[in-house]
């Protein structure tokens, strides 16, 4: 450093210390305690400099963290999946929105502190918290476009960073933190706070809404029967819902109020049917292809829901098969090419039996069909998922050998890669589709055969939905999130 230049002096929050807790629930105020600190921080002095002169310090406040070190190899069930870490060492996580995760922060930590025998470590870590993400929760305030202040916005408050905003932690084997210690939970607070400001702005509802249990469509259609469903059971006292939350973060718990869809509806409009802590249902209108429904899941991830499902239309593959038929996917055939570059290929998806029998209960109880008889009615099989809508359009030969060799029995474009990502994510995945056209077999979907089609099925398939998640609620946490979706290197949190 020559004479001339100057280090910019660096202000933080005062009085932000470590502390050691044995109470979760101590632990978790504690990590509110530290955010709300260093988020308001952020807020109050970029406010002051967005209006006045440019500062002549640096503003930084950092993320609290969670850090436990073990000695010992502790002895932990081998039935549970999570909330134990692999041997002696130091393990950290950043921690980022502590009152969105409150519970489920309050069950990680809780396991962790039984499960080792020892407290937990609360205090700041060493990733600063972007000032985009700080103030975000903010109506009053926001970040004006690059160029817009008379100084870089950089020179005076952290940006977003890319190198602690990947998934380098759950597609990496033996990642270690720079400070050497091991990851705690499966995604860093940057990671978290880029995907949450993207659930906004794709899904144009708050992520306080969302419940852990997720349904994915790609048809209008859906939705509408999604609201009907969501006014029938909230004219139910006993039915455990509590309200519905429509695209533009609009909530009604009266089963006649008007809901006024939005002047201009996001990429991916979101409903909630919410129930008390989490347990009721979101449905996610991804639209067509596999781009979407990898970069809802991916946002979605963040928020660890307890099961995410595909509950759309699906080409059939077998003369055999009727509009209307359901198909229940117990393998997968990827040719999405979306997520190649995360999990090659050559990674098997594994149907998950929890789901499976969730879903096929739920076709049971909605067509009053089983056994043998379930069979007029629903295929079992491997689900195509392809990248090209008019795959029909070209040459057929070489993509119906593929089907063929697959043993295929339907064709869709967002299945494989929810399901993908879910096993990428740990999210317990499946399928349940509807067959809307048969286009090997000279039944096209045109017009009028759709519209009689989405008449009698749509609403019993979204049932079907619903049905399955309302089954898998029920289920205990350690049996849901089983061991088939970890790897050799696991982080103790879900």
């Amino acid at each position: 450093m020559n004479a001339n230049e100057q280090i910019t002096p660096v202000v933080t929050p005062e009085g932000q210390r470590a502390e050691l807790f044995d109470d979760p629930a101590k632990a978790v105020e504690r990590l509110e305690e530290l955010y709300h600190d260093s988020t308001r921080f952020l807020a109050k002095h970029f406010s002051e400099a967005v209006t006045g002169d440019a500062p002549t310090v640096r503003y930084r406040a950092y993320y609290p963290e969670i850090r436990l070190t073990t000695t010992s190899h502790a002895k932990t069930d081998s039935r549970l999946a999570f909330g134990h870490v692999a041997g002696p060492g130091t393990y950290s996580t950043t921690v980022t929105r502590p009152d969105l995760f409150r519970s489920y922060l309050k069950q990680q930590i809780g396991l962790l502190i039984h499960n080792h025998n020892q407290p937990v470590l609360i205090g700041p870590s060493a990733t600063p918290i972007p000032v985009h993400f700080a103030v975000a929760n903010d109506a009053k305030v926001s970040v004006p476009q690059d160029g817009a202040l008379s100084y870089p916005l950089r020179d005076v408050f952290d940006v977003p960073d890319l190198s602690t905003t990947n998934d380098a932690i759950v597609d990496d084997f033996g990642y270690v933190h720079e400070d050497g210690s091991h990851p705690l939970a499966p995604f860093s607070a940057q990671r978290i706070d880029y995907s949450l400001a993207r659930l906004s702005h794709y899904t144009a509802t708050a992520a306080d809404h969302f419940q852990n249990h997720v349904l994915f469509t790609n048809y209008q259609f859906y939705v509408e029967e999604f609201e009907a469903y969501a006014r029938h059971v909230l004219a139910d006292p006993k039915s455990g819902y509590t309200s519905f939350v429509s695209t533009g973060n609009v909530e009604i718990t009266d089963p006649e109020a008007e809901i006024l869809t939005p002047a201009k509806m996001p990429q991916m409009p979101t409903y909630h049917l919410k129930a008390e802590n989490g347990a009721g249902i979101t449905l996610v209108n991804i639209g067509v292809g596999p781009s979407n429904a990898k970069t809802a899941t991916d946002h979605i991830a963040v928020l660890r829901p307890h099961a995410w499902l595909m509950v759309g239309h699906c080409a059939g593959l077998r003369n055999s098969q009727s509009l209307g038929d359901f198909v229940l996917a117990h393998a997968y055939l990827r040719e999405d090419h979306v997520l190649d570059d995360d999990l090659p290929v050559w990674v098997p998806i594994p149907p998950l039996a929890e789901i499976q029998i969730a879903l096929e209960k739920g076709v049971a109880d909605v067509t009053q069909l089983e056994g043998f008889e379930l069979k007029r009615i629903m295929r079992t099989g491997t689900v195509a998922t392809i990248d090209n809508r008019n795959w029909e359009l070209r040459d057929q030969s070489g993509p119906v050998q593929r089907l063929s060799q697959s043993r295929a029995v339907a064709l869709d474009m967002e299945s494989a890669t929810i399901a993908a990502n879910g096993f990428r994510f740990r999210v317990p995945y499946g399928t349940l589709l509807c067959v809307s056209d048969k286009p090997l077999h000279g039944e096209l979907k045109l017009p009028g055969m759709a519209s009689e089609f989405y008449k009698s099925q749509v609403a019993n398939h979204l049932l079907i939905g619903i049905r399955a998640m309302e089954h898998l609620r029920t289920m205990p946490l350690e049996r849901l999130h089983s061991r088939k979706l970890r790897s050799f290197d696991e982080t103790a949190f879900l």
